[in-house]
């Protein structure tokens, strides 16, 4: 795969960059902070991967009905999401911490969906973040089944009701990609985009295949020989861990992209755009003032500050923001911010409405 750079010959632009950076190197040297995480990180780790490990736990070891199993179920959803979202995502980024083997033990976290680190570094860390919003390099708005999410993929007629039936869809994202990675990690080997990352894709397809045979003999297998729950119970507990889990990633991404004011321009467009110009031009914040949610969410509702800094921890994002924003209005840049997770989610809606339609 070729790859694309960013550049714009702007003096203005130059400069906005030069202060963005200064702005925001001048509040962690002020207040003498560290971009990485700090101890109530930590505590926030252990507290997600317990919301996803202890009901785990109980569902192997106590009598329990059908009904306190399936609510088990949705809580490890819960709190899957939450480690994908708030530790995992960080220690991909390498944000988590200073000490590579650190972020690479947590990045490992993916692991408990069932999915594969390379496989979210090359998609995430390389295709989206470098080519947001950009069809045909950013799989984040690639046509994802039935539902259309770029302006430049081809209109069918069904699309005009996906605004009803995309979030059914949504829910089966974790589930899809336990299956999918096998053909995603050879597309990327094709690309050349595995070789970039210094692996050798036969590894690759080993330890990825053991590492999903583990995931389903412990996720699956251990509570149908420990537990007396039926094997359909199971396979329907396990169907909603994930289809919650995938419900609540698929809403956060998308409402960082797909709505209104984050544009969706082509490659050609952008060469001559300054790369942080680009993110502030795709991306959109929402709900920051919700303390709550951000905890939850591990910042990813400062989804700006997060482009323009993926390498420093979420947990700087919210005293971030007001420095960012302020700085891109200086420059007259827009800055897209939703409100609250209602109204982002209400424009995310009215961006599928827009997407199956023409233009």
């Amino acid at each position: 795969m070729q790859t694309v750079k960013f550049a714009s010959h702007n003096k203005i632009d130059k400069q906005f960059v030069a202060t963005l950076r200064k702005n925001v190197n001048d509040y962690f040297k002020e207040n003498n902070l560290s971009t990485k995480a700090n101890v109530t990180m930590v505590i926030k780790t252990i507290t997600l991967i317990a919301l996803y490990i202890i009901p785990y736990i109980l569902i192997l070891t106590m009598p329990m009905s059908t009904w306190i199993g399936l609510g088990l179920t949705i809580v490890m959803g819960i709190g899957i999401a939450g480690v994908g979202m708030g530790v995992m995502h960080d220690a991909c980024h390498g944000a988590y911490s200073k000490k590579h083997w650190i972020n690479q033990t947590l990045s490992g976290t993916l692991y408990l969906l069932g999915s594969n680190v390379l496989n979210w570094k090359i998609q995430h860390n390389v295709l989206h973040h470098t080519y947001t919003n950009i069809s045909g390099l950013d799989e984040d708005i690639n046509t994802k089944g039935p539902i259309r999410l770029a302006e430049q993929t081809p209109l069918k007629w069904y699309h005009r009701y996906q605004f009803i039936y995309a979030f059914m869809f949504y829910g089966l994202m974790t589930i899809v990609m336990l299956a999918n990675d096998f053909t995603r990690l050879f597309e990327y080997s094709k690309a050349g985009l595995v070789k970039i990352q210094n692996k050798k894709i036969t590894n690759e397809y080993i330890k990825m295949a053991c590492r999903k045979m583990i995931y389903l003999c412990i996720v699956i297998g251990l509570p149908i020989w420990l537990t007396d729950f039926n094997w359909y119970q199971i396979g329907i507990g396990f169907f909603v861990m994930h289809w919650i889990a995938s419900i609540i990633l698929s809403f956060v991404f998308q409402m960082a992209h797909v709505v209104e004011g984050a544009e969706q321009p082509t490659l050609e467009e952008e060469l001559n755009t300054d790369w942080h110009i680009h993110q502030l031009k795709t991306t959109s914040d929402f709900a920051r003032n919700s303390k709550l949610l951000s905890w939850y969410v591990g910042g990813l509702n400062f989804q700006i500050e997060h482009h323009l800094f993926p390498n420093i921890c979420h947990i700087h994002y919210p005293k971030l923001a007001p420095i960012v924003e302020k700085t891109a209005l200086e420059f007259g840049i827009p800055y897209n911010l939703k409100p609250s997770f209602g109204s982002a989610l209400i424009s995310h809606i009215k961006r599928l409405k827009q997407l199956g339609r023409p233009l």
